[in-house]
């Protein structure tokens, strides 16, 4: 067993400073000394698919990350790692509790399958991994392992955590959030044509600042952005569908100096509706999400989403987001993201549907791509 410092600090000394996750007993010890360190950073997510996603965002932007979570939800981190940290090559450090182990402690019946499959799911999703050291002399060499790792193959690598690894550690602070003030919103009153979904892309594309950066949801909007203008500032993610938000809320709090605008979609933006609660509780001021809402699967063959039934600009006010606009033309588009940047802001468009014509996929592959981005935030050439 470790004192939580122990790890912490030695992971602070090799540049980790985000941590992310969903709670579990077995990190209660973690989670509390990063609340408690104001050197370090902790985002509570609504789930460990988001925490990923998230941690994606603030490695691509410089800062290295620690995911943390139960292997219970394990399950729910697949997608971003298969379709985004795979995908991209992007690193991240995974702490994985293995409740349910073979052999270990007694445990609640929901853990026994996830216990006996753990580590054949970390096989078989390609992620290197090491169980988690119990003494101080194993806290530097199993860092320098994932570290080496991560560095060699931009890949993640996990540590898997049995009961008892670490010592327990009181939370001593609490954290204060700020109080929730939703913003009134005038009903929504849509067009009867709303405007195409590329008349929008250029109106965006127009009103940013040259140092904006932007995140594109997988699907048609990322293709058409490409083919409008490609720019090394906007990344096109493939896969991880709804994971935009977070993949911009860890770039917006890993460079908290730059703006950041995240291009959504409707059906994206609905299968992970819980990071708007996480974008709303961290409030970061630079980050300007604005979501492009056909009420359709576009790119899969116009299927109706939720969206007709869901005000999805109230759900944002709800969220905590502090400024919410609803644009009902170009115009109002443009003049709600030039006015975005001073605190969080989320931008609902309705657009057109039926927008099929064949769009190019981009030339550039997305790992390309992922190198491009992280070169371009960090202001110097590719690597």
């Amino acid at each position: 067993m470790i004192p939580a410092a122990s790890f912490m600090h030695q992971a602070r000394e090799r540049g980790f400073r985000l941590f992310t996750g969903v709670p579990c007993s077995y990190l209660k010890p973690f989670i509390n000394y990063a609340l408690d360190a104001p050197e370090l950073e902790y985002v509570g997510a609504a789930n460990e698919g988001d925490a990923v996603a998230i941690a994606a965002g603030a490695d691509l932007a410089g800062r290295r990350s620690v995911v943390m979570f139960q292997n219970s939800g394990l399950g729910n981190a697949v997608n971003p790692l298969t379709s985004l940290n795979a995908t991209f090559r992007i690193p991240a450090l995974l702490i994985t509790t293995w409740r349910g182990e073979p052999g270990g402690a007694p445990d609640e019946p929901q853990h026994e399958l996830m216990g006996q499959i753990t580590t054949r799911m970390l096989d078989l999703l390609g992620i290197r991994w090491g169980l988690f050291p119990t003494s101080e002399a194993e806290v530097a060499p199993a860092l320098d392992r994932a570290v080496e790792h991560m560095d060699e193959t931009r890949l993640p690598f996990a540590l898997v955590m049995r009961e008892g690894s670490v010592a327990p550690h009181a939370l001593r602070s609490r954290p204060a959030l700020p109080p929730l003030a939703a913003p009134a919103l005038p009903a929504a009153d849509w067009p009867a044509s709303p405007p195409g979904r590329d008349d929008v892309l250029r109106r965006v594309q127009a009103a940013l600042r040259p140092d904006d950066a932007v995140v594109a949801t997988t699907g048609y909007t990322g293709r058409a952005l490409y083919a409008l203008d490609d720019r090394p500032g906007q990344l096109y993610l493939v896969g991880s569908m709804g994971c935009a938000s977070s993949v911009g809320l860890g770039v917006a709090l890993a460079q908290p100096h730059r703006r950041v605008v995240v291009l959504d979609g409707d059906g994206a933006a609905l299968m992970r509706l819980g990071a708007l609660a996480t974008i709303g509780a961290r409030r970061p001021p630079n980050l300007v999400h604005l979501l492009l809402d056909n009420e359709r699967h576009e790119s899969t063959g116009g299927q109706a989403t939720a969206s007709r039934s869901a005000d999805l600009a109230a759900v944002a006010a709800a969220c905590g987001y502090p400024r919410v606009a609803r644009a009902a033309t170009l115009d109002d588009c443009a003049r709600a993201l030039g006015e975005g940047g001073e605190e969080l802001s989320f931008i609902h468009v309705k657009t057109g549907p039926g927008e099929n014509r064949s769009l190019p996929r981009p030339a550039v592959t997305p790992r390309q791509v992922a190198q491009r981005f992280r070169a371009w935030l960090a202001g110097g050439p590719p690597r």
